[in-house]
């Protein structure tokens, strides 16, 4: 039987004096990948901090419970003794690469950094540690990623020099936190493939964080469901998938959108909780009815050809070279329906939704607004534009204004085009468009950072519905949302297209969910379109080799 590497025993942790982790206990063995799952808030990151000793100081305090590794507790050890435990014995990747490597460092150095620190490795032996460890995690090119800074490599690559980073010094205990959340379902896959063949290669112990059961399912046979500072429940994930005992963990399975029925309303965790949710489905005739009469209307959007290419200048005696990010495209989008745009990161999905907004100029091809071509517009007639076509983002903390009262943000852009008669019917109209999106009039005076994420993803979509536009480009507005939000902000999107006729284009790499949602779907690779046709069509029956890797890598659970 094998031996428990780590112990957490009746832990509680308190920020501000208020208890966020209640008297929680598991137990980490020896050669084992456990799976932590829940939402944000949960506590599954604020008890792998707690691991790790990086708990801040001033506001965080362990209350009560012991944390025990290799019998030592590391709730009693002194500052300095942790930094000879972290990054040598228990290393841990974090949710964001950017945010975790210093972009000032190369990324060879930010490794060989750690090797230097926690080993008697020379300067040369560590550099070449450093190129066999990129080996390891399969980064292309190990000789020139280790020159490269940060910003110059793509996410799914960030994500494998902080792997690297993590078992550099061959821990005992690596600590996973959401080490996926926002990659490309096949850069998802790589990365889980990758874990999993280090694991059984170095027979360090992992700890799996994320809030997606159904991912946890691809890499652990153990789990622990997190739920509001508690530990819900725990067992092995064939069992919890086939039988889940609590309400959050059924929530939790089942909030995420089927691959085989498209449910008219996606169950949230309230749903759950309340005992409050809705089996009806939409069935192949419903959709079939709805298609008739949105592909029998004149198209609202015509893109012809369209083609964006950058030019890079390589210095003063090198010529420039041209890429291609959207290669002659063309597709029709009618009133009422939801095209999916899908494709790995770099595939060109971005760059046309920016095209058909007229944020970044196509150029060469047409794009046909209700049978005008808007690359010609001039200025004035691009701004009237905008009120027709609109934006959800992907990051609504970004695209709000830090200093603006959310209900200031919402009336700014009818301001700008002249809707209402007065700042009193303004305020009424955003009022009313707070109580439909979710949110009260109490909302109204408030700053975005007292807003949760699913909040303030919903004050975006106010501030866009705000202006009362004919076509949304949804781009990746729920990848970064915790399950149950996403499904919260999936079912009001489709509410509002219901009631406003609005028009989507949704861009995701989330392939579920824009099967969920979309009526056609277009898959995008290396800026040319892969393949077009009815979203069901193309999941049941994909055609091109590109599109059937997507399919195979989502998440399936057990």
């Amino acid at each position: 039987m094998k031996k428990n590497i780590l112990s957490v025993t009746d832990l509680s942790i308190a920020f501000n004096g208020n208890e966020v982790i209640h008297n929680i206990s598991f137990n980490l063995k020896e050669n084992e990948i456990l799976g932590i799952v829940g939402e944000s808030g949960s506590g599954k990151s604020v008890s792998s901090l707690a691991i790790l000793g990086l708990l801040p100081k001033k506001i965080s305090k362990i209350t009560s419970g012991s944390i025990l590794f290799n019998n030592e507790d590391l709730t009693k050890l002194s500052p300095k003794a942790f930094q000879n435990i972290r990054g040598k014995q228990i290393a841990m990747i974090f949710q964001e690469p950017m945010s975790s490597l210093n972009p000032s460092m190369t990324c060879g150095k930010q490794v060989q950094e750690i090797l230097l620190q926690h080993t008697n490795l020379s300067k040369k032996e560590a550099e070449n540690e450093t190129l066999s460890l990129f080996e390891k995690v399969k980064l292309p090119d190990v000789k020139r990623t280790y020159t490269k800074y940060p910003h110059e490599i793509s996410g799914g690559q960030k994500q494998r020099v902080m792997i690297a980073m993590a078992i550099a010094c061959k821990p005992d205990v690596l600590i996973a936190d959401e080490p996926t959340t926002a990659l490309d379902v096949t850069v998802q896959k790589d990365i889980i493939k990758l874990l999993k063949e280090l694991q059984a290669e170095t027979k360090m112990s992992i700890i799996f964080i994320t809030h997606d059961l159904a991912l946890i399912s691809e890499i652990a046979n153990h789990v622990l469901v997190m739920f509001r500072g508690n530990l819900v429940e725990e067992g092995l994930v064939k069992t919890i998938f086939k039988s889940p005992k609590h309400n959050y963990t059924k929530a939790l399975i089942n909030s995420r959108p089927s691959l085989d029925t498209r449910l008219k309303t996606l169950p949230t965790i309230k749903d759950f909780l309340e005992d409050t949710t809705s089996t009806e489905i939409v069935t192949d005739y419903d959709r079939q009815v709805n298609h008739e009469k949105i592909y029998s209307q004149t198209p609202l959007l015509e893109v012809i050809n369209v083609e964006k290419e950058y030019l890079s200048s390589a210095g003063f005696f090198k010529k420039a070279t041209s890429f291609k990010a959207v290669n002659n495209v063309s597709f029709k989008l009618y009133p009422g329906e939801t095209l999916g745009l899908v494709g790995e990161s770099g595939c060109g999905k971005s760059t046309l939704g920016n095209a058909i907004l007229q944020l970044d100029k196509a150029t060469a091809g047409q794009i046909l607004y209700n049978g005008i071509d808007i690359t010609k517009l001039d200025k004035t007639e691009t701004r009237k534009l905008r009120k027709d076509i609109q934006i959800i983002f992907q990051d609504p903390y970004s695209s709000l204004n830090p200093r603006m009262p959310v209900g200031e943000a919402i009336m700014e852009p009818m301001k700008v085009h002249g809707l209402f008669n007065s700042t009193k019917e303004r305020k009424e109209k955003v009022i009313d468009i707070l109580n439909r999106v979710g949110l009260s009039e109490d909302y109204f005076n408030r700053y975005p950072h007292e807003f949760s994420g699913g909040q303030r993803q919903r004050i975006g979509i106010a501030r866009t519905i705000a202006l009362q536009p004919k076509l949304i480009v949804c781009d990746e507005s729920v990848s970064a949302l915790d399950i149950s939000v996403q499904a919260q902000v999936l079912n009001l999107l489709n509410e509002l297209k219901k009631d406003f006729g609005f028009t989507y284009i949704f861009i995701s790499h989330d392939l579920a969910v824009v099967k969920y949602m979309s009526d056609q779907l277009l898959v995008m690779n290396k800026g040319k379109i892969e393949e077009l046709d009815d979203a069901d069509t193309i999941y049941k029956t994909p055609k091109k080799d590109y599109t059937k890797k997507l399919i195979e890598a989502i998440p399936k659970g057990i």
